[in-house]
C-alpha cells in the first residue's frame, strides 16, 4: 500500500495533513504494524498549546508505549475520540479513521522539511 500523497511523514512515523490552517496528525501503517496490537491511546486535550518536538500524545500496545510528536507549533482543537476509546483503529484504518489529533497553526511550514510519500515509502519499505 501506498502512503497517501497528501501527507508528509517524521522520522518518528507521524503523518501529517494540512487542511487550510489545520493540520491532522496519526501515525503511520508502518508504525501500527511494528506496534502490534494498539491497546491505549492517551492524548493531550483540545486546548493545549502544542511547541514543534512536543509530544501531543501516547500509543501503547502489547509490545510497547510510544510517544506521538507534532513537526508543527499550534493549539490542538480537536482529539479523535473514537481512537481514544477503540485503540484497534490506528491498526485498522491508521490514515483514516484512526487519526490521533487536529492542530490549528499558524506556520505549517516545518512539514516541507518532512519526507513525502513517495520519499517515506523508500525508505521503509511501504
Amino acid at each position: 500500500m501506498s502512503s497517501p500523497a497528501n501527507c508528509r511523514f517524521s522520522e518518528s512515523h507521524e503523518w501529517f495533513r494540512t487542511e487550510g490552517d489545520t493540520v491532522t496528525i496519526g501515525i503511520t501503517p508502518h508504525a501500527a504494524a511494528e506496534l502490534t496490537d494498539v491497546t491505549y491511546v492517551e492524548m493531550r486535550p483540545a486546548g493545549t498549546t502544542i511547541e514543534v518536538g512536543d509530544a501531543v500524545g501516547e500509543v501503547e500496545s502489547v509490545k510497547t508505549t510510544s510517544d506521538v510528536y507534532s513537526a508543527i507549533a499550534g493549539e490542538i482543537v480537536e482529539v479523535n475520540d473514537k481512537a481514544v476509546a477503540e485503540p484497534a483503529l490506528l491498526n485498522s484504518d491508521p490514515l483514516g479513521d484512526g487519526w490521533l489529533v487536529r492542530i490549528r497553526t499558524t506556520d505549517a511550514g516545518p512539514l516541507e522539511g518532512l519526507m513525502d510519500s513517495a520519499s517515506y515509502d523508500e525508505k521503509y519499505g511501504q
